[in-house]
């Protein structure tokens, strides 16, 4: 069974745990305050998901990360190694007071990638707002688009089979110097959007 970690507890972070869990996936969810803290949230996902420290998580076969653009790099750096891992980057470049990060021109997701390397990084479910994530991805008779953008293929396919089982419709951008850009928040035209795919 694939597992999923998860690094960061936030809404956006709980929302994905709760669709990957509901959806059978090997669950891990974790942050910075450590396990014990994540019990409430545990317990109210249910499907058998667990909490552990963001090591556990990392080691998982795909991992969720969904933590503030400020708290990114201490949440990354005490992972042994990234290399070879599949990375869905659920990031936004915002700082408190919602101020968006110097990026220096580049992606953000060319940033995030910066700080994991040798992972395999796919940009995916940062556009929705966590209300909207959280609720059920089954709508008037369609499914909520995920954008999904990266540069490895095969890393895309795995992440896109993710989106389908636990209820989405992926839309490919492409790679993230392109799709990446069309995803940013704040500064692409597709963060926010709200759509349905009909099948």
């Amino acid at each position: 069974m694939t597992s999923i970690g998860i690094i960061g507890a936030g809404k956006i972070g709980k929302a994905f745990a709760q669709h990957a869990a509901k959806a059978g996936y090997d669950t891990i969810i974790s942050n910075s305050r450590g396990p014990e803290s994540l019990q409430p949230v545990v317990e109210a996902i249910g499907h058998g998901i667990k909490a552990g420290t963001v090591t556990e998580a990392a080691a998982a076969d795909i991992v969720f990360l969904a933590v503030p653009w400020n708290k990114l790099e201490e949440a990354v750096s005490g992972v042994p190694s990234w290399e070879n891992h599949l990375v869905i980057d659920a990031t936004n470049a915002v700082l408190p007071g919602f101020v968006p990060a110097d990026l220096g021109g580049k992606p953000s997701s060319e940033v995030v990638a910066s700080l994991l390397p040798g992972a395999k990084l796919v940009k995916a479910f940062n556009t929705l707002l966590a209300a909207v994530l959280t609720a059920d991805p089954k709508e008037e008779g369609g499914s909520r688009v995920v954008f999904y953008s990266g540069n490895d293929e095969e890393a895309k396919k795995r992440v896109l089979d993710v989106i389908n089982r636990i209820g989405f419709s992926g839309v490919d951008l492409g790679k993230l110097d392109e799709g990446g850009r069309l995803q940013q928040f704040p500064g692409g035209p597709l963060p926010a959007l709200n759509l349905i795919k009909l099948k």
